[in-house]
C-alpha cells in the first residue's frame, strides 16, 4: 500500500506548481508540537493500551484563494507506550500520514489574527514495534478535523497555533484490532510566496 500511496502524494505534491498558476498565493507550512494518542482498545478491550505523550511534526505545500486554503501534507506522529493490558512489552507507536488537508480562514476586524478550521483526508502507515510483537505495519484510511488561529507576523510569514483530531482506521498487528486516535496541539509557520 505504500508503494502506491508514496508516489500518487508525490504526483500531487509536484502538480502543485501548475496549480499555483491558477492562484497568486502558493504556500510551504512545517509545524510541530504535543501528539495526545488515545487510550487504544484492542480487539473490544477497551484502554487496552495507555500511551505517554508524544510528538507531532508535519510540512505542507498547499494554495490561498480568499478565504479558502487547499493543501498536500505529510506527517509524522511518534509516541511510547506506558502501560498495557496486553503483553506488547516496551513499544513505540509511529504514524505516517498522508493528507489532503482543506482549510477555511474566518474573516475578522483584526486582519493580523485570523481563526480558522480545517478538515483532511488521507492515509497513514502506522507501525508498532520494539516491543515482543517485533516491528509490524498497518495501512488505513484516515481523516481530521480542527482548528486554530494565524498570527500575521510579516506579509509572507504567518505563526499557526492549532488543534487537531486525527482519526486513523483501526490498525491491524499480528491479528490484534488497535483503535489510534489522537489529539494534537501544533504550532509552526506558513510562508506565503
Amino acid at each position: 500500500m505504500k508503494k502506491i500511496l508514496l508516489p500518487l502524494f508525490a504526483a500531487g505534491v509536484f502538480a502543485m506548481p501548475s496549480l499555483a498558476q491558477a492562484s497568486s498565493n502558493p504556500y510551504i507550512s512545517a509545524s510541530g508540537g504535543l501528539g495526545l494518542q488515545n487510550h487504544s482498545n484492542v480487539n473490544n478491550i477497551d484502554d487496552a493500551i495507555v500511551y505517554k505523550a508524544g510528538f507531532v511534526t508535519s510540512g505542507a505545500l498547499g494554495l490561498r484563494d480568499n478565504n479558502v486554503r487547499l493543501e498536500a501534507e505529510v506527517g509524522y506522529h511518534s509516541t511510547i507506550v506506558d502501560n498495557a493490558l496486553i503483553n506488547i512489552g516496551d513499544a513505540k507507536l509511529a504514524i505516517w500520514t498522508y493528507m489532503a488537508n482543506g482549510y477555511y480562514d474566518i474573516a475578522m476586524n483584526n486582519p493580523s489574527v485570523t481563526p480558522y478550521i480545517m478538515a483532511g483526508l488521507g492515509m497513514s502507515d502506522a507501525t508498532l514495534s520494539d516491543g515482543n510483537v517485533g516491528s509490524q505495519s498497518s495501512n488505513q484510511f484516515t481523516w481530521q478535523v480542527g482548528g486554530g488561529f494565524g498570527i500575521k507576523a510579516s506579509d509572507k510569514v504567518t505563526i499557526d497555533i492549532g488543534y487537531r483530531y486525527l482519526s486513523p482506521s483501526d490498525g491491524h498487528f499480528d491479528g490484534a484490532t488497535v483503535s489510534l486516535s489522537s489529539h494534537n496541539i501544533m504550532g509552526g509557520l506558513r510562508y506565503a510566496f
